[in-house]
């Protein structure tokens, strides 16, 4: 048994940030579902854990840690992941990459924000797959720009997986799951390939650890 534990939910775009660094870093853990359709975010359970009642969790060195960037800054710093460059002005760029989704796309495109624009459109069933298109593919639009800044690789920012990247597969499921068009993203496109081929990608995708039961 591990004394390392994730709390997250399958389809959760931060929850697959982590389950991706911890397979780069080797770190074994025990997945401990919070499903969020069900609202067991909101449970007192969850909230003892996570005050705003979100995941991802993660129990580890003792420590129980919140928020999926600071999580990754954690696990970068004590596992030598090397997910930016060193380089200051390569650096800034790489995180303005990753913020670009992390910080900017991902937050207007959960699940929460997504029910209650239906709800304020009186229930629309189109509603959740309009909302989330009208902002992914402007958003990636805009990610696949920010790339320029980098010589061609096969990741985001060189040639080994890297925060950005990290922050984007996610974010690239979520353009599939709502038919957003990214079709003309060259960039992106090489960069979802390589990290497809990528076993800790793999084994973090959602599909890979969706519930069976």
């Amino acid at each position: 048994m591990t004394d390392v534990v994730l709390f997250d939910y399958w389809r959760s775009s931060a929850s697959y940030r982590l389950r991706i660094a911890l397979n780069l870093a080797g770190i074994e853990y025990q997945s401990i579902p919070v499903d969020l359709v069900k609202g067991e975010q909101r449970s007192p359970e969850h909230l003892a854990r996570n005050p705003q009642g979100f995941v991802p969790v993660l129990e580890i060195d003792g420590l129980r840690l919140t928020q999926s960037l600071a999580i990754l800054d954690y696990l970068d710093q004590t596992r030598a992941l090397n997910l930016l460059p060193k380089e200051p002005a390569k650096r800034a760029q790489a995180q303005a990459l990753a913020q670009s989704i992390a910080v900017d796309l991902h937050p207007v495109c959960n699940l929460a924000v997504a029910r209650h624009a239906t709800q304020l459109s009186g229930g629309r069933e189109d509603m959740p797959k309009a909302w989330m298109q009208h902002f992914i593919r402007p958003g990636l639009q805009a990610f696949e720009a920010l790339l320029a800044g980098f010589e061609q690789a096969p990741y985001c920012t060189g040639d080994a997986p890297g925060l950005a990247d990290i922050c984007l597969m996610p974010q690239v499921y979520n353009a599939r799951r709502w038919e957003a068009d990214i079709s003309d993203m060259p960039r992106l496109l090489a960069v979802e390939e390589a990290c497809a081929q990528h076993p800790a990608f793999a084994a973090a995708h959602p599909d890979a650890v969706q519930p069976t039961a």
